[in-house]
């Protein structure tokens, strides 16, 4: 609801271009809800009651009959105190008419003006049904009682609290703001705001003055709330005024831009009204549609209305795509009597303020700039960071050199990440970001822990892998149905963004478990499972570092030579190339650590040898040759050959320890919680430059 005492009309103040579109500005959540709150308060009964029990004279002279005009009272009932929807204001109005006529009224008044005397007297409400006058008959009260507060010389804050813990809007935002997400999000601001409500009528009271509500009432309406278009603003001479044509009617600029003016925009001949056409219900039935005549009729006097505000000085802009299917300039354009300006090329000047700074900072620092030029960049440079607003703030604070991050040193820490005389501890994984894929995506997300939480996805995996390694165990039988009970009894616990989600990824999981039963019986070249989900420690050398490899193998198994085998799943939906099998980090590092002694305790005949690794894909089907889409994709790898994995665990540990974590792009940006923030990208790279 609009602030108390803003024109229904009123638009956002100051001087400059008129749109064809809606306004840019669009009224909150977080200032509208407790707007209504405060409008209850600030409603023509309770303020004409707050201005005789606080103000001069007699009380009983200064107070009016307790009623309220229509659009108050109606913008009362839609808000969140009065919980009222339109279609319950439509069966509430009806029944109040109905009322009237059953009184012997012949005609009765208008149901607007029926729901504003109702919420006035709500005690005529107790005979209608609760289903859609509960929320009438609620408000009606509570206003009754704040009202009653006010005249007894209760202050805002008391009247306010009266409004507010009378009705489910508190339990309603709670419940929100418990389920998290977006609707949690705008529940803890809308919370917030009426927690700045409450210290506006507090601060309120402590103003001298003696005038109790009426000052709380005065700085409400003062307020200038950047989400609500409606509230009433100071016209600065100085400032752009940006509104609609329709909104521009009776007002004049010296320079007016009228900007979009493409042909579907102006003129805009699409057909008004709703899509079952209520707007051509009149007293004698249907009336006809406006033809495409009148249409365009209509639109070229808005245009014209726009073009005429302006006193001395009119520009009309609009885009001409190359072909012809593209965007096109207006044919009001060609009625202007001035032949168009075609500008292909870049604008000779910065349309912002933050490209004439860019620009401006780029010359200062250009060596192939004259020295005047750069001169008088850097001056003004200086005038724009000497510009302030009432309050004092800079309104340019990026043209003043502090704030040029470029300029900065880099930082270091007197805290090293790790300590160079003990192992630097790594996983399979974290060798494969920190050497092939992103070492500052390791860093951000492994270390600082400014990763993203646990998605569904993760969850998938867990739930796959808990399964197997009972399956692989023994305790659950390779049975599809019973894996299936058991995943049914967890699944509910993931959280997916839509049903339609959930039940996506259930099937995924139903093919996923269907392929590992099909690998977990099928003949696998004389392998027989030894462990499963096997945790491993082991400590290895690596040129001059010292490198503690920790991590878990899915399944070891031992092959028909005595040898260790490692296998892997993997529940993502992306796979290695054929190639990169061959040196993949985790399988080798797997393989690693069967030489150095991780799975000595599983083999009678003590320490084996490392016999391959593999990937098994549980997420995506083999080739045809290979079993079909029933059996998962394999990728195996070869007994380590070489000195290459020690050479990646070096290197690893040297960026660890030197603390150097470079950014570098690839598809593994698509699927990075730092692309904001990630100078290897476009739209981070403002954190350096």
């Amino acid at each position: 609801p609009p602030a108390p005492g803003a024109p229904p009309g009123g638009g956002p103040a100051g001087r400059g271009p008129v749109g064809r579109g809606a306004p840019v500005a669009a009224r909150g959540r977080a200032s509208a809800e407790p707007a209504g709150l405060a409008g209850a308060a600030a409603s023509p009964g309770a303020a004409a009651d707050a201005a005789g029990a606080t103000g001069p004279g007699p009380a009983e002279a200064a107070v009016p009959a307790a009623g309220l005009d229509v659009e108050t009272a109606l913008t009362l009932l839609t808000s969140p105190l009065g919980g009222m929807d339109a279609a319950d204001l439509r069966r509430l109005g009806r029944a109040l008419r109905e009322e009237e006529r059953a009184a012997g009224r012949g005609v009765p008044r208008p149901s607007d003006v029926l729901l504003a005397e109702a919420l006035a007297e709500p005690e005529r409400l107790v005979a209608h049904d609760p289903a859609y006058a509960r929320g009438a008959q609620r408000l009606g009260l509570l206003l009754g009682k704040a009202r009653e507060l006010l005249a007894g010389g209760g202050t805002a804050e008391q009247a306010l609290w009266e409004l507010w813990d009378g009705t489910p809007w508190p339990q309603r935002l709670e419940r929100a703001a418990h389920r998290g997400g977006a609707a949690g999000r705008n529940a803890d601001r809308d919370l917030d705001a009426v927690c700045a409500l409450f210290e506006t009528a507090a601060r309120a009271e402590e103003r001298v003055g003696g005038r109790g509500a009426l000052n709380f009432l005065e700085e409400i309406d003062a307020q200038d709330i950047a989400a609500d278009t409606l509230s009433r603003r100071l016209v600065r001479p100085d400032a752009v005024r940006l509104m609609t044509a329709h909104r521009s009617k009776g007002l004049e600029w010296r320079l007016v831009v009228v900007a979009g003016v493409q042909e579907g925009l102006w003129p805009d001949l699409r057909r008004r009204g709703s899509l079952l056409e209520a707007d051509r219900i009149g007293r004698d039935g249907l009336a006809e549609p406006l033809p495409a005549g009148a249409l365009l009729a209509e639109e070229r006097r808005l245009f014209y209305v726009a073009a005429t505000r302006a006193q001395e000085r009119l520009v009309v802009t609009a885009v001409k795509a190359a072909a012809e299917d593209g965007d096109q300039p207006s044919r009001f354009l060609a009625e202007l009597g001035v032949e168009p300006v075609d500008v292909t090329q870049r604008p000779r000047r910065p349309l912002s303020v933050a490209a004439l700074v860019a620009e401006l900072r780029a010359t200062t620092v250009d060596p192939a700039a004259p020295d005047a030029l750069r001169d008088a960049a850097a001056r003004r440079l200086a005038r724009l960071a000497a510009l302030r607003d009432e309050d004092g703030q800079p309104l340019v604070p990026s043209a003043h050199p502090y704030r040029w991050w470029g300029l900065y040193e880099p930082t270091h820490s007197e805290v090293p990440l790790r300590d160079r005389d003990r192992p630097v501890a790594l996983s399979g994984s974290a060798l494969d970001q920190l050497v092939n894929t992103c070492s500052l995506q390791w860093f951000l997300g492994r270390e600082v822990k400014a990763d993203t939480p646990a998605t569904a996805a993760q969850g998938f995996g867990n739930v796959v892998h808990v399964l197997a390694d009972e399956v692989a165990s023994g305790r659950t039988p390779a049975d599809l149905a019973v894996l299936m009970e058991r995943l049914d009894s967890v699944w509910e616990a993931l959280a997916f963004d839509a049903p339609w989600k959930s039940r996506q990824e259930k099937e995924q999981a139903r093919a996923a478990l269907e392929r590992f039963l099909r690998w977990h019986v099928m003949e696998r070249g004389g392998r027989t499972p030894v462990a499963t989900e096997h945790e491993f420690d082991v400590t290895l050398e690596a040129d001059a570092y010292l490198v503690r490899i920790r991590g878990s193998m899915d399944r070891v198994e031992a092959d028909g030579d005595g040898r260790a085998y490692v296998v892997d799943f993997k529940t993502g939906k992306q796979s290695v190339t054929r190639d990169a099998v061959a040196h993949h980090p985790q399988l080798a590092v797997y393989q690693l650590a069967v030489r150095e002694g991780a799975v000595d305790g599983l083999f009678a005949d003590g320490r084996p040898e490392p016999g391959g690794a593999e990937l098994v894909q549980l997420r995506q089907g083999a080739a045809r040759k290979e079993g079909g889409d029933t059996a998962p994709k394999v990728q195996a790898q070869e007994p380590l050959q070489g000195e290459w994995v020690g050479e990646l665990l070096a290197t690893a540990a040297g960026r660890v320890l030197d603390e150097r974590f470079s950014p570098s792009a690839g598809d593994h940006c698509n699927r990075c919680s730092f692309r904001g923030a990630c100078s290897a990208r476009a739209e981070g790279r403002h954190v350096v430059e």
